[in-house]
């Protein structure tokens, strides 16, 4: 019977439970998806009872692959931003306000007027963006008057998990951070914010170290799994910042480049580095700072990666779900760089880094009677790398440096976009290996809190990497001309999307 971890990654649109040893041999793995509702466009909401029955049936899918293996301890991974409002019985007030809602634009205004623009990125790390906890707060607070006087505690979704497991409040600085309530260099709830928004330091956790014990598993909670009470529970993280240990990417050398729905430039950096013009994120990592570690990251965020080559199989297949994408990187490869002209513009959902701009829109720039759909789809490909360069300069500009590029997600595991990355960016490029990196990265720290091991070192132990493509120094110095012509492109038509 071999000792093992158990990492859940509470996702966006899944659950996935990961069962590994502790020397990072995967044993099982299962996942459960729920869907995001939306009761009206601007809103997504989740149950969180529907999070609970999700999380059940993953662990119990892991514990029937290896019925044999012991479970030691248990560590959290989950999507950022998100709000679960309590009241006086710790039962949910409503349900769950998640990252993707766009109800609180003019909360997001206010309160960026109301602090001020430099000292909010000063205090935070990062410019507030609708579906942050503390834009939905205010929501509430202007909006759902008499629920916000029963609330007696805000959480995160992890955290809300973690509660149902272990009967404990608490959060993580990583995950803490993606609230807009938290101050980056203390580590802590920001006093000045609270009192912005008149939020009481009671309604928030309490803050523990990621890689801590925060409690055991209740009797509840191991019924609904199927596992003994008592478990050690660690604190867990973000997911993006478990992702980053999942990745092996905990340096400040390192940049972890994600090609999912949206897509992420994530880089580590062992002081907090926080861009005056507010295009970039930097938050905590589950990493605690000193002696050389990378305690934060900086973060640059686009909204349509693979969702806008998603977008492209709906609109040119008659039956989209019978088109793989394996088919359309081939047929994308046909076409030459640069799409004979073709320049596409990936902002069909608005854009974050480095524009920040809601209003920002796609356009296919170039079209002649010649193009075919080879073309279309190589022209998206550029376009979505192109973007993730065009965010990455702001990370150059405040000193990243990165002499290794992992990428990650659904676009790594195409070979063809791999070189594509390593043309624009004029650097190698090694493809993550690991499978489901976020809830690896909780078995990091579930290991970690035990003291079973370093969780830098298990990171670099554990994650594993495709060998690297190298880039072509003349389709480089190409693409920088067409990464000028690309901003060129958003410049002039930044006026005129509606």
């Amino acid at each position: 019977m071999s000792e093992c971890l158990l990492g859940i990654d509470l996702g966006t649109s899944a659950v996935k439970a990961l069962l590994t040893t502790l020397n990072g041999a995967v044993v099982a793995s299962a996942s459960a998806e729920y869907p995001i509702e939306q009761p009206q466009p601007d809103r997504a909401e989740q149950a969180p009872d529907m999070w609970l029955r999700a999380v059940a049936g993953a662990v119990r899918a892991v514990l029937a692959q290896a019925p044999q293996n012991r479970i030691v301890a248990i560590g959290l991974s989950g999507q950022m931003h998100g709000t679960v409002l309590l009241g006086a019985d710790h039962r949910p007030l409503a349900p769950a306000v998640i990252w993707p809602d766009r109800r609180s634009v003019e909360e997001v205004q206010e309160i960026t007027e109301r602090i001020g623009a430099q000292r909010l990125y000063a205090i935070t790390g990062s410019p507030i963006a609708t579906g942050f906890q503390a834009a939905t707060v205010r929501w509430f607070q202007r909006h759902a008057p008499e629920l916000w006087r029963q609330v007696q505690r805000i959480l995160l979704p992890k955290d809300y998990l973690r509660f149902w497991l272990t009967g404990v409040f608490a959060t993580d600085p990583s995950d803490a951070a993606g609230a807009l309530l938290f101050d980056e260099v203390r580590r802590d709830w920001s006093d000045e914010l609270l009192a912005l928004l008149e939020i009481r330091r009671s309604q928030l956790p309490p803050v523990q170290p990621s890689a801590s014990i925060c409690g055991r598993l209740c009797e509840e909670a191991a019924q609904a799994l199927g596992l003994p009470a008592g478990l050690p529970v660690a604190t867990g993280a973000a997911d993006t910042a478990c992702s980053l240990l999942g990745a092996g990417v905990v340096r400040s050398d390192q940049l972890l480049m994600t090609i999912s729905t949206g897509g992420q430039l994530a880089q580590p950096c062992e002081s907090v580095r926080i861009d005056a013009q507010g295009r970039i994120h930097t938050f905590c990592s589950a990493l605690e700072p000193g002696e050389g570690r990378a305690g934060w990251y900086q973060m640059g965020a686009m909204l349509a990666a693979g969702l806008a080559l998603h977008w492209l199989r709906e609109q040119l297949y008659d039956d989209p779900t019978s088109v793989s994408y394996d088919r359309m990187m081939a047929l994308a490869s046909e076409a030459p760089p640069g799409a004979d002209g073709l320049l596409f513009l990936p902002y069909l959902v608005g854009e974050r880094t480095p524009y920040m701009d809601p209003t920002a829109r796609g356009v296919f720039f170039g079209l002649t009677l010649s193009h075919r759909r080879s073309h279309l789809i190589r022209a998206v490909v550029e376009g979505v790398t192109l973007a993730a360069c065009n965010a990455y300069g702001v990370l150059r500009e405040l000193g990243a440096s990165p002499r290794q590029i992992v990428l990650a997600g659904g676009g790594a595991r195409s070979r063809f976009w791999q070189q594509v990355v390593a043309d624009v960016f004029g650097a190698p490029v090694q493809a993550l290996r690991t499978a489901e990196q976020s809830a690896a990265g909780a078995c990091i720290l579930a290991g970690a809190a035990l003291g079973a091991f370093d969780a830098v070192e298990a990171a670099h132990a554990w994650a594993h990497y495709a060998d690297p493509v190298q880039p072509d120094g003349e389709r480089h110095r190409f693409y920088q001309e067409r990464l000028r012509a690309f901003r060129a492109l958003y410049q002039r038509n930044a006026g005129h999307f509606v």
